[in-house]
């Protein structure tokens, strides 16, 4: 059975959202881009200090096509995950794979 994050229009284009995802380890919260009908997804987590890069649940900092960190004002490309700027730069954020299948985004 196939794991459904969102429907792909709850992402606005140029944007982000995000799921929460449970494990058997208490679970993590998944951030997803959209550019475009393409989703991209990655671990909520700033590769700098360890903490959400929400700055509250699902509400994400985009300036143009980069998100910002509410706490430390790293910047990451929304279709990458590379750090273009702030104090988590050469760490890019964790890849997590999803697809859209029938307007729906999964993981996987």
């Amino acid at each position: 059975m196939r794991k459904v994050l969102c429907r792909l229009e709850e992402i606005v284009d140029g944007g982000a959202s995000s799921a929460e995802v449970s494990s058997s380890t208490g679970g993590f919260s998944v951030l997803m881009t959209r550019v475009g009908d393409t989703v991209h997804a990655f671990h909520n987590e700033c590769p700098h200090a360890a903490r959400r890069l929400d700055w509250a649940p699902g509400k994400f900092l985009i300036e143009g096509r980069l998100l910002i960190c509410a706490a430390h004002g790293a910047s990451f490309a929304l279709d990458s995950g590379e750090c273009i700027g702030g104090p988590s730069r050469g760490a890019g954020l964790k890849r997590i794979a999803v697809q859209v299948i029938d307007g729906e985004v999964v993981l996987g």
